[in-house]
């Protein structure tokens, strides 16, 4: 079989991965690419709303403003010093409670009212912390909301595709998004249209440039079958930024304990959404507080030798070139 990424038919491997996490246990085939390293599903469902369910994360609904005065004060002091490295308070609370979404859009270079635009955003989340942390232009899309979602502060996320956007944007955000697009090329030179003179694009993705991959292979929990259409490795993305007229300035892995509870879990045989999983019952899971702080140790170690299982490219675009 073909790559989708990088056309290579020779020497590719290919894996049965089970649906894990609601407990489906159906069984898809996906293609590892010999030279690209792009993991990659081969057939898509015809329907795929069975596997987003109601109980889908990025779906759950979300307060838009805490009424507990000390937890929205917490919550603001963290996004401050995430966005901006400011306060004592806030430093602390990121070290305890740290959030790699908001860290990854301050290590964009951004105007000083920057439009940013969040793909495949869910209910936005994300957005209304931005949006709480003073700023002004966002909007979100999802195709797989119900309806549009207008939040008492302003923030619109539409339920719409990135094909339906138009303007200049200064950010374009796929935040785990970008592995469940079926056109990874096209969406590149969309979102390449979009961003304005010193634009970028902020891809954070599951990747099997990792030890997790190498690890657990059919068991790896960032696989995520069948939801996830392409796993990619740091070349493989590199290689589709280029054909889409952008370029990858950087890279930074941001992986967790997640990779290996999470995996280990596939290894027995329980699902994400199990009684038993330490995603619903962590005092009923086969994990210790001891294990989960090893696992917590060692994707800090992993991080920081570059071999985390999830990643966030930042790209810009490749001036003086054309999309090809």
């Amino acid at each position: 079989m073909q790559c989708k990424i990088c056309d290579n038919a020779q020497g590719n491997q290919t894996y049965r991965v089970r649906e894990m996490m609601f407990g489906y246990r159906e069984s898809f085939e996906y293609l590892e690419c010999s030279q690209c390293g792009c993991l990659q599903l081969v057939q898509i469902p015809a329907d795929m709303s069975k596997y987003y369910a109601a109980a889908y994360y990025s779906f759950l609904p979300v307060d838009s403003e805490s009424p507990n005065v000390l937890r929205r004060t917490a919550k603001r002091l963290r996004s401050a010093y995430a966005l901006g490295d400011r306060g004592l308070v806030g430093s602390a609370l990121f070290s305890v409670f740290p959030h790699h979404e908001l860290r990854s859009v301050a290590k964009a270079k951004l105007p000083r009212v920057p439009r940013i635009l969040d793909v495949g955003c869910g209910r936005g989340k994300l957005l209304l912390e931005l949006k709480h942390a003073g700023f002004g232009e966002l909007l979100g899309v999802d195709p797989f909301l119900e309806c549009d979602i207008q939040y008492p502060n302003g923030l619109l996320i539409r339920k719409c595709s990135l094909y339906e956007v138009t303007g200049q944007w200064d950010l374009v955000m796929f935040h785990h998004s970008f592995e469940h697009l079926a056109d990874p090329l096209e969406t590149l030179r969309y979102c390449s249209k979009l961003l304005s003179e010193n634009g970028q694009c902020l891809i954070r993705v599951p990747t099997v440039s990792s030890y997790a991959w190498r690890k657990y292979r059919e068991n790896w929990v960032q696989l995520d079958a069948p939801r996830h259409y392409f796993l990619h490795s740091v070349r493989s993305l590199e290689m589709l930024a280029s054909k889409a007229g952008l370029r990858m300035e950087d890279v930074a892995y941001d992986s967790n304990e997640f990779q290996f509870w999470g995996s280990e879990q596939y290894c027995r045989d329980i699902p994400l959404h199990d009684e038993r999983s330490y995603a619903r019952n962590p005092s009923k899971s086969i994990f210790a507080r001891e294990d989960i702080r090893a696992f917590r140790k060692e994707a800090e170690a992993l991080n920081a030798r570059k071999e985390g299982d999830q990643a966030i490219f930042h790209l810009s675009k490749n001036r003086g070139e054309e999309s090809r």
